[in-house]
């Protein structure tokens, strides 16, 4: 859809975004695939954000970082899973001007703050193996919580400048984005204008960020594992091992599936491709953050247990008082 803009050349007021081209029925096979990973992965990490928050044993930096990871799951998967749910059910599969922009905003803000905490979370694992009599002084309360507004500003502030910039961008036509949502590429190639000195600026703000991020995370890493090859009792090397593996699981999985979507030379026959790899970090991989948290976290398991036992215990005094 169109409107006037300077005279002869019109306004682009929607986009189309074809997502994935398949029959009806195979449509509503997905709508109910992803209504079911929508369901999951906002139960799943709402418990993890009530466990972290109510149970005593939860309460270091380590579970007060993985409650803030899944505020930003849950945040990513709203962004973008509901509307494209949506378009699996509807003949036209739009979204407004200002919409497609504000999605791409928000998934960028989240995106990229998910990452530098994911980098605060390895600091905080390279300090408790690496330096565990110090742990408790340098991992303290304040710090953990201006590190995580240190994550949501880095985030806010490189993704800001090019928005903006994205705004006064003239867009007239074609409208249609070959996406399951408002990716950057795919939206900027669609502007009536030389776009190369946004993606210019794009990249010069964000690289510091993702790079940094992931430079901390990998050295976090590297003197994690030479501290567990160091450590001289089998146990002690499970311990620690199990401690890391669940954030290894999840870095490696989002800066893998990121290197893949858009550090790789641009190939057009592989958007199907970098679609399905974008699943991954916009719906897989949130629903999957809770189990790969709690299934090698003894604490977790032991803090859902007594919250479902309080739960069913509650539910049958309830049930009890309406006997009587």
């Amino acid at each position: 859809m169109t409107d006037t803009y300077f005279g002869n050349r019109t306004r682009v007021t929607e986009f189309i975004l074809i997502g994935f081209l398949n029959p009806f029925e195979v449509q509503v096979t997905l709508f109910m695939l992803f209504f079911i990973v929508f369901l999951v992965t906002v139960v799943g990490n709402s418990v993890i954000i009530v466990l972290t928050c109510s149970d005593y044993r939860l309460q270091s930096p380590m579970y007060f970082f993985l409650r803030n990871l899944s505020i930003i799951e849950i945040l990513i998967t709203v962004t973008v899973v509901p509307k494209m749910m949506e378009n699996f059910l509807s003949e036209r599969k739009t979204i407004s001007f200002y919409g497609c922009l504000a999605q791409s905003y928000f998934y960028f803000l989240l995106g990229t703050t998910e990452y530098v905490l994911l980098a605060v979370m390895s600091y905080d694992r390279y300090v408790a193996i690496c330096s565990p009599l110090h742990y408790s002084n340098i991992m303290r309360k304040k710090v953990c919580m201006w590190l995580v507004v240190a994550s949501w500003l880095c985030g806010f502030f490189s993704i800001l400048v090019p928005t903006v910039m994205k705004l006064q961008l003239p867009f007239c036509g074609p409208n249609t984005i070959n996406h399951f949502f408002c990716d950057s590429a795919p939206l900027l190639h669609l502007a009536c204008a030389d776009i190369r000195l946004l993606e210019f600026i794009d990249f010069i703000i964000s690289l510091p960020i993702l790079l940094g991020s992931l430079l901390l995370t990998v050295f976090s890493y590297f003197y994690i594992i030479c501290a567990i090859i160091r450590t001289p009792s089998a146990t002690g090397k499970q311990k620690a091992f199990s401690t890391c593996a669940s954030h290894f699981t999840v870095v490696t999985i989002g800066y893998g599936t990121s290197v893949f979507i858009y550090v790789r030379p641009s190939q057009t026959n592989s958007m199907n491709l970098n679609k399905v790899a974008s699943l991954l970090t916009t719906a897989f991989t949130p629903m999957l953050n809770p189990f790969i948290f709690s299934l090698r976290n003894q604490k977790v398991k032991e803090a859902l247990t007594d919250l479902v036992s309080k739960c069913v215990g509650a539910h049958g005094l309830g049930l009890n008082s309406r006997r009587v």
